[in-house]
């Protein structure tokens, strides 16, 4: 989850042509003021001048006289914003416009990457994985109910599996839609193959297509990631970015939990980033193979209670449909 040279200078290539758009629609905003209200343009020429006379005056210790051009200015800015409101524009037309106001447009913000160079970051990152390809074929438009048994009731639910399924499905298109207001998190558990991935794929792609940052992690990776940042060798400072990124996204996919080593360490990782992120109001979802007893014994109750008490669950059901699109059932 690293960024490569070449790609760190592709983002801050990307801030540089922010820059020049940035400037070239300024120089446009300022050519049609000056050009339909002249006056605009004078008396921006003698604001200049009067803070220019403003800096002499205090270099030559003259601060009062200094204090009076000033002064001079504000009242010229006065005359410039009432003539451009006559004419029907804001006060800061001519003003820079930023596309992130909180770094300006340059990715750093009191030395550190800005919220907008994360969200290009993980953009990046997640094309290197790519993953961009496996969503493309796992999605809400390619997702077939035809491999859901119409037939057999699940005792649990007094549904068939079809039935079943359909009402999961509906309820991750719900969460699609409340995302923007509503970060919730969710547990898919279930056999393998029973659609724990495909659903988590599904939810991903319109998520980013809506414009949300997006992490997707198996287990291992995932622990591998916070491990590195806390005892690993490398680079401090990019180790913390890659951490930062499981707390900070909008979603974090974490796939086949119960899969890795499972010892004290990624007991107490899963419940920090599992805590942390309900604290920031941050989207997750897990997909393990152990049921809940088995995950709370894996994992302990501590871990287990949160989850339980904050996530929606869905254990899934159905066969292995790897098996079942070739034409075996139980």
């Amino acid at each position: 989850m690293a960024l490569s040279n070449s790609q760190y200078q592709a983002i801050m290539r990307i801030y540089n042509r922010r820059q020049f758009q940035n400037k070239r629609e300024q120089d446009e905003r300022i050519k049609e003021i000056f050009e339909k209200i002249p006056q605009v343009e004078a008396l921006t020429d003698e604001i200049t001048a009067a803070m220019a006379q403003a800096g002499r005056r205090m270099v030559m210790g003259d601060p009062d006289g200094a204090a009076a051009m000033k002064r001079e200015a504000a009242m010229l800015k006065e005359q410039k914003v009432m003539y451009m409101e006559r004419n029907g524009y804001p006060a800061d037309y001519m003003e820079m416009k930023y596309r992130c106001p909180d770094c300006r447009d340059t990715g750093y913000r009191d030395g550190k990457k800005c919220h907008c160079f994360k969200r290009i970051e993980i953009e990046i990152l997640y094309d290197q994985s790519n993953i961009r390809d496996v969503l493309a074929r796992e999605n809400f438009d390619t997702l077939s109910m035809e491999y859901y048994d119409k037939e057999r009731v699940d005792e649990k639910t007094g549904m068939t599996v079809l039935e079943y399924m359909t009402m999961v499905i509906e309820e991750c298109k719900e969460y699609v839609e409340r995302f923007g207001e509503e970060k919730g998190s969710i547990l898919f558990t279930g056999n393998t193959g029973c659609g724990k991935t495909f659903l988590s794929n599904c939810i991903a792609r319109e998520l980013i297509q809506r414009g949300f940052s997006v992490v997707y992690l198996t287990a291992t990776d995932m622990f591998d990631v916070l491990s590195e940042s806390r005892f690993g060798n490398r680079d401090e400072e990019e180790a913390k970015d890659r951490a930062a990124y499981i707390l900070d996204c909008d979603l974090l996919i974490i796939d086949d939990l119960g899969t890795e080593l499972i010892n004290t360490f990624t007991a107490s990782q899963l419940f920090y980033c599992v805590n942390e992120r309900l604290n920031r109001k941050k989207g997750t979802i897990i997909s393990t193979n152990l049921a809940l007893n088995r995950l709370q014994d894996e994992f302990t109750e501590r871990v287990t209670s949160r989850i339980m008490s904050q996530y929606k669950i869905f254990p899934l059901l159905g066969e292995d449909l790897r098996f079942v699109r070739r034409g075996y059932r139980k």
